[in-house]
């Protein structure tokens, strides 16, 4: 069975054996970045297993790609950092983007989408309010962007803020210690806004998920579940080396009310955005993968 994920530390016992999958043979290719594989499984159904985004999760069950979502989360944390700035400038803050170019690596980015989802909720700016500038297409080939999304060939994101394209920038979390050293965001006290979000919506905003393709999850269904049971174990005992952050809590196995409000949000969100037509059926969801708790 193919299976692509990233590498984080509760993945690392799989990918090393510490944790075996019973009784399946697992490959697992390695992607760096992994974005691309994101794109081959969406667009190929390249993988039997792969980590996805989620929004990209959302855009493909909209467009009718055959996955399921497996109830793992494998990275998470709250956005209000993402939202970055030059320092040293005028004061700019998330009202201040009405009629301004932000730059955001594609529309269909995960972080985008709850930087998007905040932003309207919190300060009353509509997607549509902004020009969004994006670096790379989305990974669901079906999607068209909508007419308020310019494409740009000027490099990376922080590149666009550097060069004055854009007021500010999107980025996730490995680019904000990365490309976006420096940076600052436009909202005072982003960390607290940020806890304030998840007390609000009793959940932490998740990243990337697990899905399966679904003739993988219909012919083979216990060797699906022998591979849940492994990462669950994997993030079990790797409980450890995460801390209380919220991108400590967000990693997690297994469904619960926090995973389903998760996605209930997430689905509004990218409704809400033009990055889905139809809404999200949480339950059905559910659903498909209750045998997993069994």
């Amino acid at each position: 069975m193919s299976v692509v994920l990233g590498d984080h530390p509760h993945t690392r016992p799989l990918k090393n054996g510490t944790v075996p999958v019973a009784g399946v043979r697992c490959d697992y290719p390695e992607f760096a970045p992994l974005p691309p594989a994101f794109a081959r499984m969406v667009r190929e159904l390249a993988y039997d297993i792969c980590e996805m985004p989620m929004a990209t999760y959302l855009q493909a069950r909209d467009a009718g790609v055959p996955v399921t979502l497996l109830p793992v989360v494998l990275v998470g944390g709250t956005h209000h950092r993402s939202l970055t700035r030059l320092p040293g400038g005028a004061a700019l803050g998330p009202k201040d983007l009405v009629g301004r170019r932000v730059g955001v690596r594609a529309y269909g980015q995960t972080t985008g989408m709850w930087v998007r989802g905040w932003l309207r909720e919190e300060y009353g700016v509509e997607s549509s309010d902004v020009t969004w500038v994006t670096t790379e297409d989305v990974h669901v080939a079906a999607y068209r962007n909508p007419p308020f999304v310019e494409r740009s060939d000027s490099g990376r994101v922080a590149d666009l803020l550097r060069s004055a394209d854009v007021s500010a920038a999107v980025l996730g979390p490995k680019a904000l210690g990365g490309q976006g050293a420096g940076l600052v965001p436009l909202v005072k006290d982003a960390e607290d806004a940020g806890l304030a979000w998840i007390e609000r919506h009793g959940t932490v905003p998740a990243n990337h998920l697990l899905v399966v393709r679904d003739d993988v999850l219909r012919d083979r269904r216990e060797d699906v579940a022998a591979v849940y049971r492994a990462l669950e174990e994997a993030i079990a005992r790797t409980a450890g080396e995460r801390d209380a952050s919220p991108a400590g809590r967000a990693v997690t196995a297994g469904w619960s009310a926090s995973l389903a409000a998760c996605l209930e949000i997430a689905g509004q969100y990218a409704l809400e955005q033009g990055l889905i037509a139809e809404p999200v059926d949480v339950a059905a969801t559910e659903e498909r993968v209750a045998f997993l708790a069994e």
